[in-house]
């Protein structure tokens, strides 16, 4: 799938590529309406409804993966809640053993995440990812989400890479359809990144079910 030896950056996203999405989909989709519900009087059902709309209409803005804007617009402790339930953060099949290779290959490794920096910094605690990193770049210190070319524009201007010789693995295609525009000549989706659900069909990126299909990195 790859040509390593034209490969010197590897930029990897976070939820849904090394960590396990089922943290997050149970997060949004179930505990917070909950207890927005129970703050609210609202039955669980009641609180979906009036959640959904207001989640969909933030999709891909900075302000979706800002724990202080959701804290403010429900009322809830969204930093707590995350806490609360941290018990089921979880790394995905096979990534420490990636994380391993690329770093001994001595190739630049970058974590490029729109988390926001309270949840960023309880998943490493949980997890003990960032040992294996270069820079860990968070999109809310340079204003922009992935899915906007200002974050890709400011990751360049903060830490030098060439663009035609890096892969970016996300299982976002928005992100990756951002930075397909940007200029990153390898692009992999993720075809499951929730343990919990089904394997996605993509079609538009090549995408992988776990990391064993991108070793060896001195292949």
């Amino acid at each position: 799938m790859l040509n390593w030896k034209q490969i010197d950056t590897v930029l990897l996203d976070m939820d849904g590529t090394l960590l396990d999405l089922n943290f997050d989909n149970h997060f949004w989709n179930e505990f917070v309406p909950l207890r927005y519900a129970e703050n609210n009087g609202l039955t669980l059902a009641e609180a979906k409804r009036q959640l959904a709309p207001r989640f969909k209409a933030m999709e891909g803005k900075l302000e979706w993966y800002c724990m202080d804007y959701w804290s403010n617009a429900l009322d809830l402790d969204i930093a707590g809640l995350k806490q609360e339930i941290s018990g089921l953060i979880d790394v995905l099949p096979h990534v420490t053993e990636f994380l391993e290779a690329v770093q001994k290959s001595s190739r630049q490794l970058l974590l490029v995440t729109n988390a926001h920096r309270n949840s960023l910094g309880l998943k490493m605690e949980k997890t003990s990812l960032n040992v294996f990193f270069d820079a860990i770049i968070c999109s809310h210190d340079f204003g922009f989400a992935k899915e906007q070319q200002g974050f890709w524009q400011r990751l360049q201007q903060h830490h030098v890479f060439a663009k035609h010789r890096s892969l970016l693995v996300d299982d976002s295609q928005a992100v990756l359809t951002a930075a397909r525009e940007f200029g990153i000549a390898q692009l992999i989706s993720v075809s499951k990144p929730d343990s919990r659900a089904g394997k996605r069909n993509i079609t538009e990126f090549p995408a992988i079910e776990d990391f064993r299909e991108l070793m060896p990195v001195d292949g």
